[in-house]
C-alpha cells in the first residue's frame, strides 16, 4: 500500500491540473467542445503535454457518458458520423506525433494551434458552402490528427459546425457526440503507444472531481445564454487559456 501512494504525483502539479479541469470542464459543458483548448496549454505548463494530454482523454471517457443521451436526440447523427469515421482514421498518426515529440515544442505548436482556431472563430470568418461526405471526412481527419497529437480534435468540426449557422443546441449536441466516439479511439490509440501510465491514471482521479464540478457549471450556463453569448464566451475562454498556457510563462511556475 504504502508503494502505491508513493507514486503520487507532487501536490503543487495535482493542484494545476485540477485547476485547469475546472476551468476546462465548464468550457465542456457550456459548448459542448473547448475542453482541451482550455485544459491542455493550461495543464501542460503544470506537467508538460505528454501527461496531461492522456489525463485528458480518460477524464472524457466518463464525460462523454453524461453528454450522450441528450446528444444523440438532437444532434445532426449522419453528419456526425462521417466526421467520426475520419477522424478515427487520423487518430493513429497523432499519437505517433505526440510520442515523438520534444515536449515545449509541442506545446508551442498546440498554442498557435490554439490561437489560430481563435482567430477563425473570432473574425467570423466560415464555411457556408454546402455540406459533402469528402469534406466532412477531411475536417474529420484533421481532427483526428489534432486529437491524437494533444487533444485538440474539436477545432476542425468546431469551426466547420459553427459556419454552418445551425442553432447552439445542434452544434453542441453535434460536438458532444462526436467526442463520444473520437474518445475511444484516442484512448486506445494512447494505451497502444503506452502514454497512459499510473502518472495520468492518478492525475485524472485527483482532477475528476473538478472536471466534473466545470462541466456542471457549464451546462448550467448554457441554459440561460442566448446564441450571441454562446459564441462568444466560447472563444473569449479559449483565448485567455492559450496565453496562459504558453511555454513563455515557465520561468514563473518553475518549469
Amino acid at each position: 500500500m504504502d508503494g502505491l501512494f508513493a507514486g503520487l504525483p507532487p501536490i503543487g502539479a495535482i493542484l494545476g491540473i485540477a485547476g485547469a479541469a475546472l476551468v476546462g470542464g465548464v468550457s465542456r459543458g457550456f459548448s459542448g467542445f473547448g475542453a482541451a483548448l482550455v485544459f491542455v496549454p493550461l495543464a501542460s505548463a503544470a506537467v508538460g503535454p505528454r501527461t496531461a494530454v492522456p489525463v485528458l482523454a480518460l477524464m472524457e471517457c466518463v464525460a462523454c457518458l453524461v453528454f450522450l443521451p441528450n446528444a444523440w436526440r438532437h444532434a445532426a447523427r449522419a453528419e456526425v458520423a462521417a466526421m467520426s469515421g475520419g477522424a478515427i482514421c487520423a487518430v493513429p498518426l497523432g499519437a505517433l506525433i505526440l510520442a515523438a515529440s520534444d515536449p515545449v515544442a509541442l506545446r508551442w505548436v498546440m498554442t498557435g494551434l490554439v490561437l489560430v482556431a481563435v482567430a477563425v472563430l473570432g473574425s467570423g470568418l466560415r464555411y457556408r458552402g454546402p455540406g459533402s461526405v469528402p469534406l466532412t471526412l477531411g475536417v474529420g481527419a484533421a481532427g483526428g490528427l489534432m486529437s491524437g497529437a494533444a487533444m485538440l480534435g474539436g477545432v476542425p468540426p468546431a469551426v466547420f459546425w459553427l459556419g454552418r449557422n445551425a442553432p447552439a443546441v445542434v452544434v453542441r449536441a453535434n460536438m458532444n457526440l462526436y467526442f463520444a466516439v473520437l474518445t475511444v479511439a484516442v484512448t486506445a490509440a494512447f494505451a497502444w503507444r503506452g502514454l497512459i501510465g499510473m502518472d495520468s491514471v492518478w492525475f485524472a482521479l485527483a482532477a475528476g472531481p473538478a472536471y466534473g464540478a466545470g462541466l456542471w457549471a457549464g451546462s448550467a450556463l448554457f441554459g440561460r445564454a442566448s446564441e450571441a453569448t454562446f459564441r462568444f464566451a466560447g472563444i473569449a475562454l479559449i483565448l485567455v487559456a492559450a496565453v496562459l498556457g504558453m511555454p513563455l510563462w515557465d520561468p514563473l511556475t518553475g518549469r
